[in-house]
């Protein structure tokens, strides 16, 4: 069960050498704890500090009268920080030893080691934000393009909860309308009164599958795109992989089987996180090491959000070519004939029948002289996101957690229709009801369990 009648501390900044590191307490005895180890040339003392002003000063062990380090120290009293908690903030010199050694005085003077994502949870039990706005703060902290922070940041403002609080509205004026009929049975339901209610549930259900369309595409912005680079061996992968990132990442040799095991890196197209990775050659082989590469290459074909199909346009096409395309039959990708700078004796009429009916788009590149390079990071952005200019115009969903409980939002608001219009007692339409705005229920907040607290916040790293 969650306590936030304690004080917690921990440290909320990177591990490792740096200009500035944070060792952060929330409670109701943050200041008090940290007076214990603060000193002021000037007497200073937190308690009389203002809040959100620096005060300079030194940390020192009071067990031994020791320093510990310079520091600058900012108070927040409650309810204006971010966890609506008095905060205390030790800016001190980054540093492993240092800010181990200030958090060990922390805990000592009397406040307890923070769990993961602890701060945002307080800020959520105490009202300051609501759980898509949590969820907002680790999607902010691990955007990894603008796109992807923007996204985030809506979020955080609230654009989502306010969409979904207004559908919930709307449902309890629904529930207490049917509810109403209940506890009065004699009163019989208008023909007006009742076409308002399927009208009105029609309505909610639509707004809900308009946010389910979002998903599939939005879920790449706080996710990334998850994009294999598959072929052969030495047809060019880990080339084409340090021409996408313009560095060389991977070892390229001219011998076969030089890749291994999956190299995963990131990319930004156009604000699309690109989870790119290169596979070991698809091949039979009899090498253990290379064995295990080729297992994981098909592995990471199967839980590819993207796929692109690499083949050596300066040889005749091989079985081993043939044998990647059965592997990559139905998944999203895009065919690159490579080594255009070469001669080419390939016939791409015959990758292109190999996935008849379905087209295929084959783009001619060159990773070695980064000819098509460009144009192949359009076409994958395009190819992932085709209507991506229409959806990202409103309120997204990019999460799973939002995803699952709007699908069961709306299977139990299908439900309630289905049931109303077949005569069936309005008790089963308004239990019907009630499961939906519950289901809302689940993403901002209003209801929740132990449970979906933890699996929220225990993704978040320490001293946020």
């Amino acid at each position: 069960m969650f306590n936030n009648d304690d004080t917690i501390s921990a440290i909320a900044t990177p591990l490792g050498e740096g200009g500035i590191g944070i060792v952060r307490l929330s409670g109701k005895e943050s200041i008090e704890i940290a007076e214990k180890i603060f000193t002021s040339p000037k007497k200073r003392f937190l308690r009389d500090v203002a809040s959100y002003k620096l005060v300079y000063g030194h940390i020192q062990d009071p067990s031994t009268g020791e320093t510990v380090d310079e520091v600058l120290v900012a108070v927040m009293r409650s309810p204006h920080s971010y966890t609506r908690e008095d905060i205390v903030e030790i800016n001190c010199h980054s540093g492993m030893v240092t800010l181990r050694r200030i958090l060990e005085l922390a805990l000592r003077g009397g406040a307890r080691l923070a769990d993961p994502g602890e701060f945002t949870k307080r800020a959520f039990i105490n009202g300051r934000v609501d759980l898509p706005q949590a969820e907002a703060v680790l999607d902010l902290i691990r955007a990894k393009t603008d796109e992807s922070r923007r996204i985030a940041m809506e979020q955080l403002q609230g654009g989502l909860s306010e969409k979904i609080t207004s559908l919930r509205d709307k449902l309890k004026d629904l529930c207490a309308h049917v509810e109403a009929y209940i506890d009065f049975p004699e009163d019989e339901i208008e023909i007006a009164s009742r076409d308002e209610i399927i009208t009105s549930i029609k309505e909610i259900v639509q707004k809900l599958r308009k946010l389910l369309k979002t998903y599939d595409e939005a879920k790449f912005f706080r996710e990334g795109l998850s994009t294999a680079i598959v072929g052969r061996p030495n047809v060019g992968k880990s080339s084409l992989l340090n021409a996408l990132l313009q560095k060389d990442r991977a070892i390229v040799t001219p011998m076969p089987g030089t890749t291994r095991d999956v190299i995963e890196e990131y990319l930004n197209i156009n604000g699309l996180p690109l989870r790119i990775m290169d596979t070991a050659g698809i091949r039979d082989v009899q090498n253990v090491a290379e064995k295990e590469g080729v297992k994981r290459s098909l592995q990471s074909i199967e839980n590819a959000d993207f796929v692109i199909a690499v083949f050596d346009s300066s040889e005749p096409f091989q079985d081993e070519d043939f044998e990647v395309i059965e592997k990559i039959k139905g998944k999203t990708l895009i065919v690159v004939m490579n080594k255009c700078d070469l001669p080419s004796v390939s016939d791409k009429s015959v990758i292109a029948s190999r996935f008849s009916p379905r087209d295929v788009l084959i783009l001619d590149i060159s990773a070695l002289c980064g000819a098509g390079i460009e144009e192949l990071k359009d076409r994958i952005f395009s190819s992932s996101l085709k209507d991506w200019k229409e959806e990202k115009e409103g309120v997204l969903v990019t999460n799973l957690r939002h995803k699952i409980a709007i699908e069961n939002a709306a299977t139990s608001l299908g439900r309630a229709l289905s049931c109303f219009e077949k005569n069936k007692p309005l008790e089963i339409v308004a239990l019907e009801l009630r499961d939906s705005l519950d289901r809302l229920g689940e993403i901002v907040g209003a209801v929740t369990t132990d449970d979906i607290l933890d699996s929220i916040f225990q993704n978040f790293c320490i001293g946020k």
